[in-house]
């Protein structure tokens, strides 16, 4: 196994809008690219290639096959049916079982035995899925989860109060999609709680926007979707980050869908919740003492989840 390969199965503007993130950060050394349209991948990779002389480091960006797997540290899985306007990301559940189906087959028999990261939607769904079919190590197959939510509340939180998005710690936990929740008891703007900062006179927020803030999270991806028809660069960039974490064994603190085996008193599901990520995957599920109504958030995500879940043949 190479330490720092990357393989992409899938090049479309998911796909691609990672595979451009992380040249442009020198996440990787070996990228490999790998589609039905084989063609387009090689485009891709000869369109990359030209942008190596502005890169912060030196990376072999290739066009390849399932076979490339079998060496890789990390394959991400961007490839599937897009969510289009007027469509949730549940709705995309039968098709894109259909295709983790036929891809999870192909990784498997290039004797891949690195960590698998899951970006199609309904991701949470989809890590699971990719798991069953996989029979990889719960711990080493992960899902982009609420990454990208958590960075959207984050930009949020920040414009609203005037701080640096980097100095907000608050997460999304629950479902990658319209179940999903803030955890308000556990946001922190640099050390202060955020529902402090809402409870004073004179505030930049008040509870009434923090509704209102979780609601704009919730739903900004639908107002992406109807301005040009589909979501990529925020993802591209959470998925480089979850990979610059395991690469670089960051033990980071990141939203990912986790495979929860009694933590939050679930097990045999896939969910976002903070876990920490390193070289080994999920080492650890983060699990932390919520509210009563972020815990009945929390099981009412992952009661849909599981509903839905019953429904595939898996």
């Amino acid at each position: 196994m190479k330490k720092n390969k990357v393989a992409i199965v899938g090049t479309g503007m998911v796909g691609m809008s990672y595979a451009y993130s992380m040249l442009n950060q020198g996440t990787c050394e070996e990228l490999v690219l790998i589609d039905l349209n084989k063609k387009k991948a090689e485009g891709e990779a000869i369109d990359l290639n030209h942008g190596l002389s502005f890169a912060p480091r030196k990376m072999k960006i290739t066009a390849g096959e399932y076979s490339d797997c079998s060496d890789a540290y990390i394959v991400c899985i961007t490839a599937g049916a897009t969510q289009v306007e007027g469509e949730t990301r549940l709705d995309l559940l039968h098709k894109n079982t259909k295709i983790m189906k036929s891809i999870i087959n192909e990784i498997k028999k290039s004797g891949f035995s690195g960590i698998l990261l899951v970006a199609t939607n309904p991701v949470d769904i989809m890590t699971y899925v990719c798991w069953k079919l996989s029979g990889y190590e719960k711990s080493k197959v992960i899902g982009s989860g609420t990454t990208l939510d958590s960075a959207r509340l984050r930009y949020t939180l920040g414009e609203r109060l005037d701080v640096n998005p980097k100095d907000i710690n608050s997460y999304v936990m629950g479902e990658h999609g319209d179940s999903q929740f803030v955890a308000w008891s556990y946001a922190l703007s640099g050390v202060q709680p955020i529902y402090q900062i809402a409870s004073r006179n004179n505030s930049k927020i008040d509870f009434d926007d923090l509704e209102q803030i979780e609601d704009e999270v919730r739903n900004i991806a639908y107002k992406i979707i109807e301005c040009k028809k589909s979501t990529y660069y925020g993802i591209g960039m959470a998925l480089t980050k979850i990979t610059t974490a395991i690469l670089e064994n960051e033990n980071s603190v990141l939203t990912v869908s986790s495979y929860l085996n009694g933590e939050y008193n679930q097990n045999d599901v896939y969910i976002a919740v903070p876990s920490i990520v390193n070289k080994d995957g999920v080492r650890e599920v983060i699990h932390l003492a919520l509210e009563n109504t972020e815990k009945t958030k929390l099981n009412n995500s992952i009661r849909i989840m599981k509903e839905n879940i019953n429904k595939l043949d898996i």
